[in-house]
This record gives C-alpha cells, sequence and structure tokens, in this order.
C-alpha cells in the first residue's frame, strides 16, 4: 500500500477527547512540511523506514483504545504495524508545525502523547522561522536545541546554513535555511 492511499482524518482524539483540526493551516505551514518531508524522504532511500506527511494517523494506545493523532511528519520503520491508514508502532521521529488552530495542543496535549508513547525526538516547528527539537531522555522529552532561523547574511546572528540532523537517522541532514525555504 502506497502512501497516497493513506488520508488522514480532519480530526484528532485524544484520551477520548474529539478536537477539530480546522480551519486548515495556511501555506507557510505546507511548504515548511514540504521542505522537511521532502529531505528526510531523500534520505531514508534504501531504508525500511519510510516517512508521511500530515497523511497517517499514530494510534498511540491501539490496545486500550480508538484515540488518534495525526502528525504533520512522522518516520515509521516497522511496517507491521502499519494498519487500515494508520501507524499502531512507535515512530521514530514526529515534527509537528504550529498552526494558529493547533499550536496550543502541539505543544501540551500531543507532546504529552508523543513523550509517554516513547517517540524519541519530536521537533515543533513554527513557520515563523523557529525550530524546537526535544530528545526522549529518561522517558522525558529535554529540549535539546531550539533556533530562530536568520537568514539575513549580513546580520551577526545569521544562521541559515546552521545543519542539523536528526538524531536516529545522522546521515540525514538538513540546515536551516532548507527547512524554511520558500517561507515569506
Amino acid at each position: 500500500m502506497g502512501l497516497a492511499e493513506f488520508e488522514c482524518n480532519k480530526n484528532e482524539k485524544i484520551d477520548g477527547v474529539v478536537y477539530n483540526m480546522s480551519p486548515l493551516p495556511g501555506y507557510s505551514h505546507f511548504v515548511v512540511n514540504g521542505n522537511i518531508y521532502t529531505i528526510i524522504k531523500q534520505g531514508l532511500k534504501q531504508s525500511i523506514c519510510m516517512v508521511s506527511m500530515e497523511n497517517m494517523d499514530f494510534k498511540y494506545h491501539p490496545d486500550i483504545n480508538d484515540d488518534y493523532l495525526c502528525p504533520d511528519i512522522m518516520i515509521a520503520c516497522d511496517r507491521k504495524y502499519i494498519k487500515g491508514g494508520a501507524y499502531h508502532g512507535i515512530p521514530k521521529f514526529i515534527a509537528e508545525t504550529l498552526s494558529s488552530s493547533t499550536a496550543k495542543r502541539d505543544r501540551s496535549e500531543k507532546k504529552d502523547v508523543y513523550e509517554k508513547a516513547g517517540v524519541e525526538e519530536y521537533w515543533i516547528v513554527s513557520p515563523q522561522g523557529l525550530l524546537e527539537i526535544y530528545y526522549l531522555q529518561d522517558g522525558k522529552y529535554i529540549l535539546e536545541q531550539s533556533y530562530m532561523f536568520q537568514d539575513d547574511k549580513e546580520e551577526e546572528d545569521y544562521n541559515g546554513d546552521l545543519e542539523i540532523c536528526l538524531r536516529a537517522f545522522p546521515h540525514i541532514k538538513m540546515t536551516l535555511g532548507e527547512i524554511f525555504e520558500g517561507v515569506d
């Protein structure tokens, strides 16, 4: 089954509560997700792992209830846990790109769910140029890195060429400039 056949719900269910994900996020949200997805997809060629973008649910309590989230970007490596358009395993990586309708949940409930589920690396990305990288350590997320993108090469704090790699996939590298390329 190809990723194009998956369709993410337009809502999420956290601890039995359904959250509507409307209104749809803006253009910058999709540009950032597309940039990250493209780089990761290229890096996962010849790998058993796959990346999804906004199109596969994460069933984080598959044996207890039917709660699910729809991560913006997710890397799944154990394909036997893909069932009916949802992933029932533990993702290696998740990124959520903030939008006005989901920012609070991305930073609180969803972050807590990913932490409890054992997701090793969690990124919170703002289309305005903020990137926060959390690593799971002893069952808790630790904010490992936080960047505010500065693309003006004339500025002292220019960081567009700063390279970031995924913890579980150190060969997958991207710059802040690549992450935020095309965002106005």
